[in-house]
């Protein structure tokens, strides 16, 4: 798999796992939808039901912005496994920053689920620096929805 191709799947795939770390180094490991627009990744608090308040991702986020998102296939042909992981820097951003506006129409235009209830934020914008990306094969397939 080539760059351009772990860019692509990673832009393509539905769902990533966001990991941030806390003051005393402890990680934390959330799921995310995503929107991917250059070397920036978006996701919004929405309004799904949430463990606690403040979240803990926006609490790490502010104590060490550095940040990874991992997008993978699965399956049992482990032939066709791969995995694609963005490392960079993130940002909270309100949704009524420009910036935020933009996020959550991304993000709104990727998930029919946002279209009735657009998430009400905060955005996390994350600028990734660093990609890393691995294959099984050199023909391990992209993931499909």
């Amino acid at each position: 798999m080539t760059g351009a191709q772990a860019r692509q799947r990673f832009a393509a795939a539905w769902v990533a796992r966001l990991s941030t770390v806390d003051s005393g180094g402890r990680p934390h490991l959330v799921p995310i939808v995503f929107a991917l627009s250059g070397s920036t990744v978006y996701t919004a608090v929405d309004a799904k039901p949430k463990r606690g308040k403040p979240l803990r991702r926006l609490a790490n986020i502010a104590a060490n912005p550095r940040v990874s998102v991992l997008v993978d296939h699965y399956t049992e042909d482990w032939t066709s496994l791969w995995w694609v992981r963005a490392d960079g820097a993130a940002r909270v951003l309100a949704v009524t920053d420009p910036e935020g506006r933009v996020a959550v129409d991304l993000l709104t235009a990727r998930y029919p689920q946002y279209r009735t209830e657009p998430p009400p934020g905060p955005v996390i914008a994350i600028d990734v620096d660093n990609w890393v990306h691995w294959a099984a094969s050199a023909t391990a397939a992209p993931a499909t929805r």
